[in-house]
């Protein structure tokens, strides 16, 4: 459960390179999006400009799906749709973990209060040209507990570096932690927080998933992780914080009439700058916890397709999950195509059972706590199709989809002020909402068995010729 464990893997597997003397100011935004766009290696950045040896940060760090893998613990070249099986899988075969309390831990090597907070001592980016400042939370963990119940919610939210005691915190409209925020602000309460930025992935990653209000992200991780992940309670929120995390904040976050200060632009994961700035709630910091040589998580969001490979993998894996859950029959393979982001292009392949099989999995994909928030269009492709390969989703489209008959938009869904397409007048009024489009590309029900046949041979026979001729296909692009 720790992040250097992690590094030093990737450092063994060629997967990380280290970086010296990189400016905050752009440029390790902009290199970490160019070696993205190259599938390059994770990124360590240390003696970054005006800043001392040793305060490194990390990027990129499960931007490829083998990075993800080797994270996992699954072998790093597994096929697209293979690796979120077994994801899958993992939720499917795991069962929550309830995290330990310890007394102490890496974090504690270095505590500041009061006078002795300083913020600015970490090397936050301002990670795109456009950006409205510095951004020290983008790989973090903003923790929270329901005002109601011992319920912790762990989830990843951008935070913005304002002065040295002072973090703005933005919450996208609907998610868990703006819930319970805004809880504590309807009784006339600050809400306490504790934001860790550097974080072993298998306790970052459940941060971004969507599971269902009351199941603590901590579980999950520990989950994944096959033991107890460790804790420690926070001295000022007494909020449970993981004991190997790299550098953590706890502090109040107040109602906005109270105190608020203009936060972003950020440019976001739709490769937009679509919410502006605007006055926002921040974190006053009362406690600071950082670990010797510390090291932040940078996962600024790019331009798709690039983005962390956990955005396509393992949210497709915890919307299959959501699917069999339900026992829904026949899926086959789930993926986002990446040229929409995380949520945008969700692409599912199910071998047909009964009428309205298809349309069922795409109102239920667009329904669930992984697949509801911000999605655009779901696509529903037969079993023969690979949802991983673009071509192949574009090919069932052209061929398979009649649209006066197999595209439904549906109207009112949960969406987001970072969605692009929200008209001002939309936004005026607060009414963050969108439409979905489901695409049935799949051959039609009742006459599925006369439908024309594909001229390609079936897909087991090609893996075969593949194994079989080795030599033919070893340079080949696949």
């Amino acid at each position: 459960m720790d992040l250097r464990l992690f590094i030093n893997r990737l450092e063994d597997l060629n997967e990380l390179i280290k970086i010296d003397g990189a400016d905050w100011d752009e440029e390790i935004g902009t290199i970490t999006q160019l070696s993205d766009e190259m599938d390059g290696p994770a990124l360590l950045f240390d003696s970054i400009k005006g800043y001392p040896k040793g305060y490194r940060i990390i990027s990129n760090m499960i931007s490829q799906a083998r990075r993800l893998a080797i994270a996992l613990g699954l072998p790093g070249d597994l096929p697209s749709v293979e690796l979120v099986r077994c994801i899958k899988q993992k939720f499917q075969n795991s069962n929550p973990v309830e995290p330990v309390f310890v007394k102490s831990g890496p974090l504690l090597e270095n505590v500041c209060e009061g006078s002795e907070i300083d913020l600015l001592k970490f090397p936050a980016p301002k990670w795109h040209q456009r950006d409205g400042g510095r951004y020290i939370g983008t790989g973090d963990l903003v923790i929270q507990k329901d005002i109601k119940s011992d319920w912790v919610n762990v989830g990843t939210y951008r935070v913005q570096l304002h002065d040295s005691k002072t973090v703005g915190l933005y919450i996208s409209p609907g998610h868990q932690g703006r819930l319970i925020r805004e809880s504590y602000w309807a009784e006339g309460k600050s809400c306490p927080v504790a934001v860790a930025f550097g974080s072993h992935p298998l306790v970052w990653i459940p941060s971004f998933l969507g599971f269902p209000w009351g199941v603590s992200e901590y579980t999950i991780s520990g989950a994944l992780l096959g033991e107890p992940l460790q804790l420690i309670k926070g001295k000022y929120t007494g909020l449970p914080i993981p004991a190997h995390a790299e550098i953590v904040i706890e502090g109040d976050c107040p109602p906005p009439q109270v105190e608020s200060r203009e936060e972003g632009p950020f440019g976001e994961w739709t490769g937009y700058y679509a919410s502006g700035a605007r006055q926002e709630a921040v974190i006053n910091v009362k406690r600071l916890m950082f670990r010797n040589d510390p090291v932040m998580v940078g996962a600024p969001n790019l331009t798709p397709p690039g983005n962390i490979a956990a955005s396509y993998a393992i949210r497709a894996g915890n919307i299959w999950y959501e699917l069999e859950k339900l026992g829904i029959p026949g899926i086959k393979g789930v993926w986002h195509m990446k040229s929409g982001g995380a949520n945008l292009l969700c692409v599912i392949s199910i071998e047909q059972k009964y009428a309205g099989h298809a349309k069922q999995v795409a109102m239920a994909a667009m329904s669930g706590a992984e697949g509801a928030y911000h999605g655009r269009w779901v696509i529903v492709v037969d079993e023969d199709i690979d949802p991983s390969r673009d071509e192949e989703v574009l090919w069932a489209m052209a061929t398979r989809c009649d649209p006066a008959t197999a595209v439904e938009i549906i109207n009112g869904c949960w969406s987001t002020p970072l969605d692009p397409t929200i008209s001002p007048e939309k936004r005026s009024k607060g009414d963050f909402t969108n439409s979905r489009a489901i695409v049935l590309a799949t051959r039609p029900y009742y006459w599925r068995k006369d439908f024309p046949k594909p001229i390609r041979s079936t897909r087991e026979y090609r893996d075969s010729i593949l194994k079989k001729w080795p030599e033919v296909f070893s340079k080949a692009k696949r």
